[in-house]
């Protein structure tokens, strides 16, 4: 039995060896046939994707991203800038009883010079260049430092402070150019280098990626479209160049969220160059830039807002206040009535309708459907020009609140209206007082408003405002409120 098992084991043995012996022949016979290496997983066939384009091709060069900076860097110049500001006199400066013992000659300097440093990009070669306005404004002299260390004179030919934005000069022909791109092909994720003089330290090239497109509502400039990245962007870098991985122009590097710290966080921001390129082409044609003008205040179509009007949350602008006489007003807008679509396409929220309307050439039509009382309807509307100062466009967004508790209204005068620098003609109460922990202040409501309607009725004393809160119940209150000469609406939920 031991005998027969032993046997067994042997001829198991000989056919193990065998195929092994067979299977290896076999394979190198294969793989002299094939040209291939056949043991192990070396001959898988993997299919890679060709990266599409030289340019985008050079990302992923072994050596970084030098090929992308290297075309890039000699546009981005230093801009120096500097100022005479007037400084005001201590009032003892001027008394006759200082002056008495220690003359004129003591009295301090009543001007000072005031210098910044930031950077700025070349886009054509005989001297064109795009800043920021910030960085140019009431500036006196301006240097301009190119990388190879020449110096200009630079010249203002024009300043776009809506949206941070200025053109300019130097005489110089020949210069290096950054190519412009495309920015609103850009897609989140994309590779985003920023280029600038940072702290006056030297032309310095941060990485990073576009963080977000389209950023708006932050109270930075009156038009924005910005977009984010998280590539740093510090000090100096303003009017500097925010490039793609095609060594294109972007966007021009403009502001950044610095929290608490004051320096870099990884939120910045920069002014598309499609928009930068209009402002610029708009200076260069007519001085200024040149904007269509609808002459409404607007905001966003809140949840708590679109209940109250019976309208779609999340979508179009709500008109709060209309410009007498103005494009709007004769066409026959209301307050009231939102705005749903300009030309066609469909208008996303409030900062998206002004920067399409700003778009526009004064002259042209906009035409509009908007929705008014539970229904649709279509107006055209012959736009104007921006004037200089419009209105602001809205008060702050309101948010879930109780009753009108802790609110203290009183008649609104003539003397107060002019005061509040509200129009002649202007009806309602006046806020005296807001308690802090009152609903109302959470809702954005604050002592100086003007509530001119409370649901859609017209209030122009203090009982008309009392009675049309008793009527209201435990119901949500909409209240027309006019701040700095603008009309907004602001809702109020019962608790």
């Amino acid at each position: 039995m031991q005998q027969t098992v032993h046997i067994r084991q042997s001829a198991a043995f000989l056919v193990l060896f065998f195929v092994l012996v067979t299977g290896g022949m076999l394979g190198l016979v294969l793989s002299s046939w094939a040209g291939q290496t056949v043991f192990g997983e070396r001959n898988v066939p993997i299919f890679t994707a060709r990266i599409a384009g030289g340019a985008d091709a050079r990302s992923m060069n072994p050596m970084g991203f030098a090929p992308i900076l290297k075309p890039a860097l000699p546009a981005v110049v230093n801009i120096a800038s500097s100022r005479v500001v007037k400084i005001p006199l201590e009032p003892f400066f001027n008394d006759p009883f200082f002056r008495q013992f220690f003359g004129s000659r003591h009295r301090p300097p009543a001007e000072q010079r005031e210098r910044g440093l930031g950077s700025g990009v070349i886009v054509s070669p005989d001297g064109y260049i795009l800043t920021n306005n910030h960085v140019v404004d009431r500036a006196t002299e301006i240097k301009v430092v190119l990388p190879d260390k020449r110096e200009f004179k630079g010249k203002v030919v024009g300043t776009d402070p809506k949206t941070d934005i200025a053109v300019v000069k130097i005489s110089a022909t020949g210069l290096p150019t950054l190519t412009l791109g495309d920015s609103s092909k850009i897609q989140v994720g994309d590779y985003a280098l920023a280029i600038g003089d940072p702290f006056g330290i030297g032309e310095t090239a941060t990485l990073g990626i576009v963080s977000a497109t389209g950023r708006g509502n932050l109270d930075i400039e009156d038009y924005e479209d910005f977009i984010q990245t998280d590539a740093a962007i510090n000090p100096g870098n303003s009017g500097g160049a925010l490039i793609n991985a095609r060594s294109e122009l972007i966007g021009i590097n403009t502001a950044i969220l610095a929290g608490g710290g004051g320096g870099n966080q990884g939120i910045g921001f920069a002014v598309p160059i499609n928009m930068a390129r209009s402002v610029m082409d708009s200076i260069l044609k007519h001085g200024k830039v040149v904007r269509g003008y609808l002459g409404v205040a607007i905001q966003e179509v809140t949840p708590d807002i679109a209940k109250a009007f019976n309208a779609p949350a999340g979508k179009g602008a709500l008109i709060g206040d209309v410009t007498p006489g103005g494009p709007a007003a004769k066409a026959g807008l209301k307050r009231g009535d939102v705005i749903e679509e300009l030309n066609g396409e469909p208008v996303k929220g409030p900062n998206e309708l002004k920067l399409r309307i700003g778009s526009l050439a004064p002259g042209s039509t906009a035409d509009l459907k908007i929705y008014r009382d539970g229904q649709q309807r279509e107006v055209s509307v012959p736009l104007g020009e921006l004037p200089e100062k419009a209105a602001k466009s809205v008060l702050g967004e309101s948010g879930e609140n109780s009753p009108m508790r802790g609110v203290e209204v009183d008649e609104l005068t003539a003397e107060v209206a002019r005061e509040l620098g509200l129009r002649p003609d202007t009806k309602g109460v006046v806020v005296t007082d807001v308690d802090p922990a009152a609903p109302a202040a959470d809702a954005g409501l604050r002592r100086g408003d003007v509530i001119e309607e409370v649901n859609r009725q017209t209030v122009s004393s203090v009982s008309e405002y009392q009675r049309a809160v008793r009527q209201a119940g435990k119901q949500a209150l909409v209240l027309s409120v006019s701040r700095e000469g603008s009309t907004a609406y602001i809702v109020v939920e019962p608790e």
